[in-house]
């Protein structure tokens, strides 16, 4: 590796985010552990984690672990708001900002050395502002690749700097266990694991060939090229998103059909929301479940032609829903996810009257025109009255704001 070749992209990853947010505005649970959400975990503070408590856990299992927790409710406007500050300061650091989610962004900082000094002085500064305006601990990794600087900012947590040397690279990434490598989850690892592979660099001593016939060819050339730092990607800005999605965690415990299509609805009229105010449609409709014995399952459907409504959507999620029901009710259900892909812009798309010269698109439009006015809680259907509407933290915008 050529020492010329400079470690210029940054991974910031605002550190236990929910938590964190809670314990910024109320300063009597700092250094206590805080959950955020009650009957599942959305989010657990450091001091929550070093007692056991993780995402999606169970809320009676969270206080079982670390009975002195406090249970904090997801305050979604704060999230948004504190996220919404600290993107303004990637924007104010480099105009090469691809966010992630709500919480981490990819920076490019390649060529400010001039202007701005060196990549860990830039990290360093965007650290302290984020610290002093917007009051959260915020861990960056300095690399030279994407996926080396996402390695390193989850090394370096929490309230890390961690640079990652460029004739160094795969002296710091091999040591590291696989499931540091993006993508690989606990089957995949599990797989390496049984035929001894522990680290990146027995992952990395495999020929290309060896992991494919292992893993298939997708995933074993995937491994193969992170394991020895081979990501060409650029950090990409303006980029619209290929689907729109939502997903809610349910914990363990049966769950009945009526349960789940409640569910389902909710998290249908989130993502034909989002889609709406996108200005965008879709056509293919996928239905992700997962089983208390942690397995997966997807089932999709394509509609003839691409829509924004929610009732097109929910029927064909209902159907899907049904479909896998006899084994649901049998294997459990611990989390449902839904998305919308193949999308294409609504303005391309002829949007027009059913055959009795009715607008259906009218009530959604009326729905998402009330709930930008009062808030989400303001309206909401007679069948989610009273009950989880499942809503998660908030999301990225579908084109991430320019500066």
């Amino acid at each position: 590796m050529s020492t010329s070749e400079v470690a210029g992209i940054l991974h910031a990853d605002l550190d236990a985010f929910y938590a964190s947010v809670a314990q910024r505005d109320d300063p009597s649970l700092r250094g206590r552990p805080v959950i955020v959400g009650g009957g599942v975990v959305l989010a657990a503070s450091y001091e929550a984690r070093a007692k056991g408590v993780r995402t999606a856990m169970n809320g009676r299992q969270a206080l079982a672990l670390c009975p002195e927790a406090t249970v904090v409710d997801p305050t979604m406007e704060a999230y948004s708001e504190a996220s919404e500050a600290v993107f303004a300061i990637f924007r104010d650091t480099t105009p090469l900002v691809e966010g992630l989610s709500i919480d981490e962004a990819f920076l490019d900082v390649n060529g400010l050395r001039r202007l701005s000094g060196s990549p860990v002085e830039i990290a360093t500064r965007l650290r302290a502002r984020v610290r002093d305006e917007v009051g959260l601990a915020i861990t960056v990794g300095v690399a030279r690749t994407k996926f080396l600087a996402k390695v390193a900012s989850g090394v370096g947590k929490p309230d890390g700097l961690l640079l990652v040397d460029p004739d160094r690279e795969l002296e710091f990434l091999h040591p590291l266990d696989v499931r540091r490598l993006w993508g690989v989850g606990p089957v995949t690892s599990d797989k390496l694991r049984a035929r001894g592979l522990h680290t990146v660099g027995d992952v990395a001593a495999l020929s290309e060939s060896v992991l494919v016939s292992m893993l298939g060819p997708g995933t074993g050339r995937h491994i193969h090229s992170l394991s020895h730092n081979h990501d060409p990607r650029a950090v990409v800005t303006g980029r619209r998103r290929s689907s729109v999605g939502s997903q809610r965690a349910l914990g363990r415990g049966k769950r009945s059909l009526d349960e789940l299509d409640g569910i389902l609805l909710s998290l249908v009229e989130r993502v034909t929301e989002r889609l709406r105010s996108g200005r965008r449609v879709g056509r293919t409709v996928t239905v992700r479940f997962r089983m208390d014995d942690m397995s997966r399952q997807t089932r999709s459907r394509t509609l003839v032609q691409p829509t924004d409504r929610t009732d097109e959507f929910l029927a064909a999620g209902r159907d899907l829903l049904g479909e896998r029901w006899p084994h649901l009710e049998t294997a459990g259900c611990t989390l449902l996810g839904i998305s919308v892909s193949d999308l294409s812009s609504a303005d391309a798309v002829q949007l027009g009257l059913d055959l009795d010269g009715h607008d259906h698109r009218r009530l959604d439009h009326v729905l998402d025109d009330v709930r930008d006015r009062f808030g989400h809680e303001a309206v909401t259907r007679a069948s989610l009255l009273g009950g989880d509407d499942g809503r998660s933290v908030p999301l990225l915008p579908d084109v991430p704001s320019e500066p």
